[in-house]
């Protein structure tokens, strides 16, 4: 039989191993890894743009590599709030000495 003592101290210890796996520390700057690939991404899909809708700006869509497949995935455009005084930025590949690399879409002033 367990004591109480060593109950407590198990529920305890249980308790700060699921408190240390769900925090996460407030973020202070962006880090961005990347991996070059080897396969060019196809040619942009045309997509057929809804009419603008007020407060709305349209995120283009875009390629993204799926290393599960080995392939790029076409990620339908669609439609986010705006941000006043800034614009969107769409992403872009782009080619290095290791391959190609995607450079996530931003907002900018």
């Amino acid at each position: 039989m367990i004591s109480l003592t060593r109950k407590l101290a198990l529920v305890a210890g249980i308790g700060l191993a699921l408190a240390s796996v769900s925090y996460t520390p407030p973020a202070s700057a962006q880090v961005v890894v990347g991996v070059g690939i080897n396969v060019a991404p196809p040619a942009p899909r045309y997509e057929v743009v809804p009419p603008p809708r007020h407060g709305w700006v349209w995120i283009p869509g875009h390629w993204q590599w799926n290393p599960g497949w080995h392939r790029h995935d076409w990620v339908p455009g669609m439609w986010v709030h705006e941000r006043p005084g800034w614009h969107w930025r769409p992403g872009v590949w782009v080619q290095g000495r290791d391959g190609w690399h995607w450079h996530e879409g931003y907002w900018a002033r």
